[in-house]
């Protein structure tokens, strides 16, 4: 599979007109905690050779706001946060003396790298913050390589519109931490920054909780997948991102839907909570969408999502464990099925989205566990759509002092096809979708979304 293009290539032709103010700094934690060396665990090395994690926050600025002061602010802040976080200011690295065992090293003296940037273009907040199909190459730039030599965490603070509201990129290597772990640290660099009395609980951060006696490290080392698996899509300079929105009305459609189709098939209906029925619709969508199966091609599909194991490890976990605790659930579907419109096609995704949740956590701390990278390679080789993010990390709920976020996304699913998840913005209950393809791919999209919404609205 081709390489997806870097930011420079998709720079190229159709990004804004960018310039760095500040080059990139490193923001050290203030005080430094001594060196510090973490191993990785058997959740952390699955992610060795992962794309980095890219989430974008578009803000709008007041008229009168004081940029200077909100960016020393945000610097400042950094700081306290990164002392919480300080394995974050570190890079992976395989430890001294071995071959295959790796981790988060950090000395006095590393920090988080975080650039301030400009971006003038004629399009402003409004056209970049937006649900409409936009071009990735237009917010690419606006979210910052990792350091080289294996950094963990990179920041970037871009104007636009006139210094009228202003972008926060946020890359960050998934082998360091998970979704929950990478937003708990954002929410507690916007506590701080904000000054509140009570801000977030300080993460947990000791691997020697997460015990390995059924020595899954090398198994998931040794079947690891390469960064280029793991980038699903060719990505090309006129790949679109696009936001769909799914209200709390629109989520109890599709539950009842199911439940509807489950009495007249005669079966007992799927546990359809309103995440099922998400990731259902936005799938079913999907599998719509696509342009007619080739000869050869295999009749099932597959989705792969999170389910975050935190409290199901034995002992638990803490619920501000800092590192990764997440494992794959395999929603197996036949592509026919799954692409029929009305109740058929949600019935069969949603159907398929609660027994992969069922059985990912039937088999925590069980030898399904080993086949874990077996069965993610057999996906690929079906067909696969991915998931990233969840609504449980209130992403907009990031307030740093400006006011929330006008919008928040994803940006590398982009090259690994997966779909972005979040709480709704504008709906109590919600959930958005963030979904990335090509122009022709997009607009049929688009057209299955619009239809299904219109079909639930008609039934009821």
């Amino acid at each position: 599979m081709a390489a997806a293009p870097d930011q420079e290539q998709l720079a190229s032709s159709a990004s804004p007109r960018f310039r760095v103010l500040d080059d990139t700094t490193l923001v050290p934690p203030s005080p430094s905690p001594p060196e510090t060396s973490l191993p990785l665990t058997f959740f952390d090395i699955i992610w060795l050779n992962s794309p980095p994690v890219e989430r974008l926050f578009f803000y709008r600025l007041a008229p009168d706001a004081d940029v200077a002061t909100i960016i020393s602010n945000l610097k400042d802040s950094l700081r306290q946060a990164v002392r919480a976080f300080y394995p974050l200011a570190g890079r992976l690295r395989l430890s001294p003396g071995t071959s295959d065992r790796y981790e988060l090293y950090y000395r006095p003296g590393d920090g988080v790298a975080f650039t301030v940037a400009e971006c003038n273009d004629d399009a402003d907040i409004d056209g970049l913050a937006t649900d409409e199909p936009r071009e990735v190459a237009k917010i690419a730039t606006l979210v910052p390589p990792l350091p080289d030599g294996g950094g963990l965490l990179a920041l970037q603070a871009t104007l636009l519109s006139a210094r009228r509201s202003l972008a926060i990129g946020v890359t960050v290597h998934h082998a360091a931490c998970d979704g929950s772990g990478s937003t708990h640290f954002l929410h507690t660099w916007a506590a701080a920054c904000t000054g509140v009395e009570a801000p977030p609980p300080p993460p947990v951060i000791d691997r020697t909780l997460l015990t390995d006696p059924r020595g899954l490290y090398y198994i998931f080392f040794q079947g690891a997948p390469r960064t280029d698996e793991m980038e699903f899509v060719n990505m090309s300079a006129d790949q679109l991102f696009a936001t769909f929105t799914l209200c709390k009305e629109d989520l109890r459609r599709v539950k009842d839907a199911v439940a509807d189709e489950a009495t007249r098939r005669g079966v007992a209906p799927p546990r359809c909570s309103s995440l099922v029925a998400a990731f259902g619709f936005a799938w079913s969508c999907y599998q719509r969408a696509k342009e007619n199966c080739s000869a050869g091609e295999s009749p099932m599909t597959c989705m792969i999502f999170p389910v975050d194991h935190r409290t199901r490890m034995k002992p638990p976990l803490p619920d501000k464990y800092l590192g990764n605790c997440v494992g794959p659930a395999f929603a197996m579907a036949p592509k026919g099925e799954l692409a029929a419109a009305g109740a058929g096609g949600l019935f069969s995704a949603c159907s398929a989205v609660a027994s992969a949740i069922d059985e990912a956590v039937r088999d925590i701390g069980t030898s399904n566990m080993d086949v874990w990278d077996d069965r993610v390679r057999e996906a690929m080789a079906m067909g696969i759509l991915t998931v990233a993010g969840s609504p449980r990390f209130r992403v907009y709920e990031l307030d740093f002092g400006f006011g929330r976020p006008e919008k928040v996304d994803i940006v590398s699913v982009a090259r690994t096809g997966a779909v972005a998840v979040a709480e709704s913005r504008g709906s109590a209950s919600g959930m958005e979708v963030g979904v990335s393809l090509q122009p022709a791919g997009m607009e049929r999209y688009r057209k299955c979304f619009a239809d299904a919404i219109a079909w639930l609205h008609q039934r009821t």
